[in-house]
C-alpha cells in the first residue's frame, strides 16, 4: 500500500446493534480467521450494501454476498450457520457484477425465521484481505447506510 492509498468508507448494512467481530457467536469469525470486521445484531430485515463497490459473488444459498472495492474484498454474512437453510428466508436483489452503493438494497432476510430454526441472526461484515491496512469502527446502535468506519 503506497503513500496515496485512500481510505474506504464502510456503512451499516442493517439497522441494529454493532459490536466488534471478536464478539461474534461464530468462533471462525470471532477469531478473525476470515479477516477483521464487525457484527450487527439486526433490528430490521432489510439489507443494504456496506460499501460502494461491485458484487463479486452471491452464494447459491443466498446467506453471503462478496463485494469488492479498490482491491479490498468484503464478505457480508447473513446469520450464523444459515448456509444450512439452502436459501429459505432470503430474498437477494443483486447479482454478480452489479455496481452498488450504501443506498443499494441488497435484499431482505427473515431473521425471525432464522431464529425459529435455532440459529443466530448476527450479520457479519468481514474484510478478507486487509494486508497492511486496518479497520476503525464505531460500536453501538447503527442505522443502514450510516457511516460506521473506515479501512485505513
Amino acid at each position: 500500500m503506497g503513500l496515496f492509498t485512500k481510505n474506504i468508507e464502510m456503512y451499516a448494512p442493517v439497522d441494529g446493534e454493532m459490536k466488534p467481530i471478536s464478539e461474534s457467536n461464530d468462533e471462525l469469525f470471532a477469531s478473525k480467521a476470515m479477516g477483521d470486521g464487525l457484527v450487527i445484531t439486526p433490528m430490521s430485515n432489510n439489507i443494504y450494501s456496506p460499501i460502494k463497490g461491485t458484487i463479486k459473488s452471491v452464494f447459491p444459498t443466498k446467506h453471503a454476498i462478496g463485494i469488492e472495492h479498490r482491491g479490498i474484498e468484503f464478505l457480508l454474512h447473513l446469520g450464523i450457520n444459515t448456509v444450512e437453510l439452502n436459501g429459505e428466508g432470503f430474498s437477494i436483489l443483486v447479482s454478480e457484477g452489479d455496481k452498488v452503493t450504501p443506498e443499494t438494497k441488497l435484499g431482505t432476510v427473515d431473521f425471525d425465521f432464522i431464529k425459529s430454526k435455532g440459529m443466530s441472526d448476527d450479520v457479519v461484515l468481514v474484510c478478507t484481505n486487509l494486508d497492511n491496512r486496518h479497520l476503525e469502527i464505531i460500536e453501538g446502535k447503527v442505522y443502514h447506510s450510516q457511516k460506521i468506519g473506515l479501512v485505513k
